[in-house]
């Protein structure tokens, strides 16, 4: 996703496994923007350990960061809300750090499936933006409600 919306190919390393990013990596889009990519912690198939070392990770980073503001928090439309995605956006709501849902590959699923998945999301209260990296969908939309949101801080 960071490659598509920043319009470069090869600026953020991509896996097809799940799990891949351990660290914290930042990508400076322009002078004043850039993008924070955290580990995943829901679909890896990693050590517990590890897992709970991302928790940690990832929440020092978000209750400390105060240049952050705003969170795309990701998730496959095929699969929906998983146990960990929930809890981060009900964290998120707690600390009052706005977010956007990002449902990604879209391009996946056939048109019924990507329906049930968007619905399953909305059951949440939030409105996902889909988006594909393969074709490009939703990368326009994205900006659009990146840039809302960060005139609204």
């Amino acid at each position: 996703m960071i490659n598509a919306l920043a319009g470069q190919k090869k600026l953020a390393f991509t896996s097809n496994t799940p799990g891949r990013t351990q660290t914290i990596n930042f990508y400076r889009i322009d002078s004043a923007f850039g993008f924070v990519d955290l580990p995943g912690y829901g679909y890896a198939r990693v050590p517990r350990e590890n897992l709970r070392g991302w928790k940690q990770l990832i929440e020092h980073y978000l209750e400390h960061r105060e240049s952050l503001k705003l969170c795309c928090l990701i998730l496959d439309a095929r699969r929906g809300w998983m146990d960990g995605d929930l809890e981060l956006k009900r964290w998120l709501e707690a600390l009052a750090i706005p977010y956007l849902v990002i449902a990604t590959k879209i391009d996946k699923a056939n048109q019924s499936e990507q329906q049930g998945g968007l619905r399953a999301i909305r059951e949440e209260g939030v409105e996902p933006l889909p988006f594909s990296a393969v074709t490009g969908r939703g990368v326009r939309t994205i900006w659009q409600a990146i840039t809302t949101q960060l005139q609204l801080r």
